[in-house]
């Protein structure tokens, strides 16, 4: 019924521009308009560039940002700037107008009485506010404009934080919902959560509180900010950032902001009305320490520098309130935790931990399940969306019901009213009923309990979402300690890896061989490869290769690297299609595997490359020669071909990165027609799965390659020179030059004295060849053991 193909966004600010910028991300025409600014003079009002200043600077500065608020750069164009006073009429043929302007109801209602003028009947209409209700910016708006309002609430940045909160009102056409749920989900790449239109919605409402309550019990415990955003952190699930830092990133004015908003506006939430933030909170907020907008909050950057020339951090001591160099947190729970990879099994050996940090999680535990159960049906009917809205607001791996299934909802309920929390009566009911758990998966599709029905049900959409998690009550078809082999349904396979990190070893170069064997001959349609993890694969296990090459084990070596090269050539050549599903790091091994796929679909979050140079290698699975293959299949008549060659080498010997599945595709890493982006990550595996039957109907295995033209020793020439450019211009060491000189080798087919046709067996031998060379180099060994300490490349 609707069809959104431009969109006005009224408001320039952080939010403005940015939720400007993720329209543009998806293909929209858009338009942004804001104010002109007020201390111009009668001549500069007469100048449109000046009257555009403020959205035009905005604008900029958003292109400018880190994280980049744009997949590629050039979207930049889809976006027009323009002025309330003189551009307001251009929303006319505009299909969804947002409005992001300054948080005042006031405001906000002299923008929609304009929207109202200039608007076309039936576009949408929605406000990013964060907790003015929304019910309340429509008095007076005709019953047309009633119909197709409601509340959009984007989460900073818009990019990269996946929750979009929907709020109806009761004047909300039934329609404009049902478009706007799934629009947020399918062309967005949002996790929706409907809200009723109560304070703050329900990401903050609940959060918000946790974080407060949280500052109360580090107070009550005298815990430091360190000790407790390390168990706040990845240790639970949860960002890096724990939760001070979170706090000042977010900034502490919008936290307290957040806070007294609740105080007032939820006068009958008992809970919300006890809050009483520390004394520090307050010396924070007076002093305008608000975080990293001012560079001063929890955490204060020092100019001093460490022994490894970063400055030192500073933490706030909550007794002195002076700043003190930050030590690492001496809690016994938290180094236990370390040494357990599985998130659930380490969630729980913290819960059980008798130190502080046990006992920190066990109460900010009783909090959020007595707050989060007390909390339906007042702000939401269901379970999940609770679930769903901190999940996606806060980026955590799991959410407040998630929690207690984990420690389980008898004990849950006996530890909170220990505490002395109280839990919702129909929380009580649930459990009365013999029913243990909040979720429940039954053939694949999970489901999750209605207090209203008393009954587990379906969650919504469940069947357009495949979440291996759920399929684990079933038998694997094939496992073993690296990768599991998932019936996901249809005739459809999925291989999942389950390393650390996902890295590439042995275990799942073997599985992927025996996966796509039992597919053939077991008559399968095909196999994903794909995994809910957060990231798709960072690689190869260097640390596998790196024993070989200290033990100067080159036979080993030899066979390890081959065994990587015929995976990655078994997932191009066999008689089933192999469709890959990636989201996050898509680095290395993970890359060279995607390449070799008969299709990818790419999360737009997917950030791809080919990255080996950073510890002294070559792309060894095939990269090197799949990027000669490419470089060859871009050539055509009367082609110079030279810099198509060297734009294929430079990303490779820089190990260029594409932040996005569009930037991917710009370095090569992907190809129009074959790969697909998929918006929302938590869709890419079952979009791989439609992807395999749709090409299972006809599939022929392709055949091998071998008229790969590479142009021998002219090439190398050319791309030698351009090495020493690399060097000349700061790029690359002298050691970098090496490696490019070995890239230039293979992608150039070595030694020839012409333009030669070759084939992908030939040049993954010489790529092979130059791989297994750098591994016998000091300077590729000092590489290897610095990522293997450190976690990041040395630059030698």
């Amino acid at each position: 019924m609707y069809q959104i193909r431009k969109a006005a966004v009224l408001g320039s600010g952080v939010m403005g521009s940015g939720i400007a910028s993720h329209l543009a991300n998806i293909g929209l025409e858009v338009i942004m308009l804001d104010i002109v600014p007020f201390n111009l003079t009668e001549d500069q009002k007469k100048n449109k560039a000046l009257r555009n200043s403020i959205v035009n600077g905005a604008l900029k500065a958003a292109t400018k940002s880190k994280p980049a608020p744009l997949y590629d750069t050039n979207f930049v164009n889809r976006i027009q700037t323009g002025n309330f006073d003189d551009d307001f009429e251009k929303i006319a043929d505009c299909d969804w107008i947002i409005e992001v302007v300054i948080e005042r109801l006031d405001i906000k209602k002299q923008i929609f009485e304009k929207v109202e003028k200039f608007r076309k009947k039936g576009s949408i209409v929605s406000s990013n506010t964060s907790g003015i209700p929304i019910h309340m910016m429509t008095e007076g708006r005709s019953d047309d404009f009633k119909k197709h309002f409601l509340g959009t609430h984007f989460f900073n940045p818009p990019r990269y934080l996946r929750l979009l909160e929907i709020i109806p009102t009761s004047d909300t056409d039934q329609s404009v919902i049902d478009f706007f749920m799934s629009y947020g989900d399918k062309y967005l790449g949002k996790q929706t959560v409907l809200c009723k239109d109560t304070p703050a919605f329900i990401a903050n409402r609940v959060g918000v509180y946790l974080m407060a309550k949280g500052m109360e019990l580090t107070q009550e415990m005298g815990l430091n900010i360190s000790e407790v955003d390390s168990l706040t952190g990845p240790a639970i699930g949860r960002p890096k950032t724990g939760s001070y830092r979170l706090g000042d990133l977010v900034g502490l004015d919008v936290m307290d902001k957040v806070i007294k908003g609740l105080k007032d506006n939820c006068p009958n939430d008992t809970d919300v009305q006890k809050v009483t933030l520390p004394g520090f909170f307050d010396f924070l907020i007076e002093n305008k320490f608000l975080g990293n907008k001012t560079g001063f909050g929890f955490y204060k950057k020092s100019n001093e520098k460490d022994a490894k020339g970063r400055n030192i951090i500073l933490g706030l001591n909550l007794s002195s309130k002076e700043y003190e160099p930050t030590e690492q947190p001496k809690i016994p729970s938290l180094g236990v935790a370390k040494q357990i990879d599985n998130l659930r099994k380490r969630i729980l050996a913290i819960y059980k931990a008798e130190d502080k940090g046990g006992e920190f999680i066990r109460r900010s535990f009783a909090t959020m399940f007595s707050y989060a159960s007390l909390r339906i049906p007042e702000i939401t009917d269901t379970v999940f969306n609770i679930d769903n809205a901190i999940k996606a607001g806060f980026a955590w791996e799991i959410g407040p019901f998630e929690y207690w299934d984990i420690i389980g909802v008898e004990k849950g309920i006996q530890d909170a009213e220990s505490k002395g929390e109280n839990i919702a009566s129909w929380v009580k009911e649930m459990h009365s009923l013999g029913l243990k758990s909040f979720y429940t998966s039954e053939n694949g599709i999970r489901k999750c309990y209605n207090p209203a029905t008393k009954k587990y049900e379906a969650l919504p959409g469940a069947a357009s979402f495949i979440i291996l998690d759920d399929y684990r009550e079933k038998p694997a078809v094939f496992k073993n300690d690296e990768m599991t082999l998932h019936d996901i349904g249809d005739g459809v396979l999925c291989i999942e890896f389950t390393s650390k990190m996902n890295s590439i070893g042995e275990g799942i170069l073997r599985g992927v061989n025996e996966s796509i064997r039992i597919a053939e001959e077991e008559g399968w349609k095909g196999i994903v490869i794909g995994n809910n993890a957060q990231n798709f694969s960072v690689g190869a296990n260097i640390m596998l290769i790196g024993m070989f090459a200290f033990q100067q084990q080159y036979d080993e070596l030899n066979m390890a690297v081959k065994l990587f090269q015929d995976t990655t050539m078994r997932c191009r050549y066999s008689n089933i299609p192999v469709v890959a599903a990636t989201q996050g790091f898509v680095f290395g091994g993970g890359c060279e595997t995607l390449m070799h796929c008969d299709a990818g679909m790419i999360a737009a979050e997917s950030y791809i490359g080919l990255v080996e140079v950073g510890v002294g290698l070559i792309p060894g699975g095939g990269g090197t020669k799949e990027f000669a293959l490419r470089a060859s299949d871009s050539f055509f008549e009367g082609d110079v071909m030279m810099p198509t060659l060297i734009e294929k080498f430079k990303t490779i010997a820089t190990a260029a990165v594409g932040t996005s599945a569009h930037e991917a595709y710009n370095l090569g890493y992907l190809i129009e027609g074959r790969d697909e982006v998929v918006m929302n990550a938590k869709r890419n595996i079952a979009e791989a799965k439609r992807k395999v039957l749709y090409l299972a109907e006809s599939y022929k295995m392709p055949t091998p390659r071998k008229d790969i033209k590479v142009l021998g020793k002219a090439g190398m020439a050319t791309l030698y020179a351009a090495a020493h450019s690399l060097k000349l211009a700061k790029y690359a060491s002298d050691y970098d030059v090496k490696i490019a000189q070995k890239i230039a080798y293979v992608l150039c087919g070595g030694d020839l004295s012409e333009a030669t046709l070759v084939s992908e067996q030939y040049l993954l031998d010489i790529e092979r060849e130059a791989f297994l060379s750098l591994c016998g180099e000091q300077k590729t060994l000092e590489r290897i053991q610095y990522m293997l300490e450190k976690n990041k490349p040395l630059r030698n």
